[in-house]
């Protein structure tokens, strides 16, 4: 028999094989001082293109006076207990209703934490009689919420309509066998290519199957729409979406999250969602310092249209350049580039160590091998200056690349630096 500690050794996971020579550069990287365009990386200023402050929240003077007279006045305990038992609050109700105005529902119920409160709500609302159809490139909180499922999936591949209306065939020869339900999951903003989920289509496959839709739009709430109420409002289908989530971890600068639906499927959440019923309320300061957020995020539509000058301008630059930034329709900006993870790693340190720009990057076997992606996250905060310097410093490591300056060295060597 062995030792379940054996695989610390042996099984290290598809990042985790790297954690020796990655951790504190690549991964677990510490950038310190107040959250802006420009911070401090190991000791030196970076151009920050990695934080999802997309309308630059975070340390508006607003917000951090809300947030700092709200923990003066109760605490990080207030109130304690779970909502159910005993904490519940007035401000907590005031938040909910704010959000369901806000993206058209008529109620939502407030998460402790988006990962989580997307899991929960795939497991509240399905049981072993019911399918799921969902996207292939679905976030990682909706894989793990259907590794709880017990009933049947069927998968489509991403964005692709006719092969989610073939899964919805299968779904629903399944469901009538069971006496189940049919739920479709699909994301708002796909948060790695920035692409949009075709939520106009998907929608209409309802006049020929009988299915209820969720939608995780954590990067689409605030930034997509007219208003900003998310990408169910930029193609005009809040009423066919069923199920609403959003975060407030990106447009937000915050904590926690929620789920906007009608009152019955609320009220059967709030007594159902296991992750919320035995888990502590979310603190006062959250809670009073989200209902500033939200009450810039409705009034301020400078910062968003500020937001969307930025990414057009990176974005727009990018491709004039020659840089493949894919299908993105959001100011999520992904840089497609061809090399090896050792190309990658020293690529991603020459913009850190000589160009000053601290940005992320994906490679194998998150994505195809012989590929990289470098994803850049424009904010109101950065400028058209920022912008500049930027793009011609992908032209340079771009240029690197393909002249192979890249692969005289191997990963270890690069860390070592």
């Amino acid at each position: 028999m062995a030792d379940i500690f054996d695989k610390v050794n042996t099984q290290k996971g598809n990042i985790g094989q790297y954690a020796k020579q990655a951790h504190g550069y690549y991964a677990f990287p510490k950038l310190e001082g107040e959250i802006s365009a420009r911070m401090k990386f190991r000791g030196k200023e970076v151009l920050t293109w990695s934080l999802n402050n997309y309308i630059g929240l975070a340390n508006h003077p607003e917000v951090r006076k809300a947030d700092a007279e709200s923990a003066a006045k109760w605490g990080m305990a207030y109130p304690m207990g779970a909502r159910m038992m005993s904490g519940q609050t007035t401000k907590h109700e005031e938040l909910e209703n704010a959000l369901a105005d806000f993206v058209g529902k008529p109620d939502a119920f407030l998460l402790n934490f988006g990962y989580q409160g997307m899991l929960s709500i795939i497991d509240s609302m399905v049981d072993r009689r019911d399918v799921i159809v969902y996207d292939s490139e679905s976030h990682a909180c909706i894989m793990d919420g259907l590794r709880l499922h017990a009933g049947k999936r069927f998968v489509f591949p991403h964005n692709d309509i006719e092969n989610c209306r073939k899964q919805l065939e299968r779904a629903t020869k399944w469901a009538e066998n069971t006496g189940g339900g049919i739920l479709v999951i699909t994301e708002g903003v796909f948060g790695m290519a920035g692409d949009l989920g075709k939520l106009d289509e998907i929608v209409k496959l309802k006049s020929e199957f009988n299915f209820r839709l969720l939608v995780d739009d954590a990067h689409g709430f605030g930034v997509m729409g007219k208003t900003g109420a998310g990408t169910a409002e930029h193609f005009g289908v809040t009423d066919q979406v069923d199920l609403y989530f959003a975060t407030f971890a990106k447009a937000m600068a915050g904590i926690g999250g929620f789920i906007a639906c009608s009152e019955e499927i609320c009220d059967y959440l709030r007594y159902n969602m296991r992750s919320q019923t035995f888990a502590k309320s979310l603190p006062m300061p959250m809670v009073e310092g989200s209902l500033k957020r939200l009450e810039l995020l409705r009034t301020k539509p400078e910062y968003r249209e500020k937001l969307w000058t930025i990414a057009n301008t990176l974005q727009n630059g990018l491709k004039d350049a020659g840089l493949n930034i894919g299908v993105t329709e959001s100011p999520v900006t992904p840089v497609y580039l061809s090399g090896s993870v050792a190309e990658g790693t020293q690529v991603t340190m020459d913009l850190r160590e000589n160009y000053g720009i601290f940005c992320s990057i994906v490679v194998y076997p998150v994505i195809p091998k012989g590929q990289l992606l470098l994803r850049l996250i424009p904010t109101a905060m950065h400028s058209l200056e920022d912008v500049k310097y930027t793009v011609n410093a992908f032209k340079d490591v771009s240029k690197k690349l393909a002249d192979g300056e890249y692969s005289k060295e191997n990963f270890a060597d690069v860390f070592g630096k």
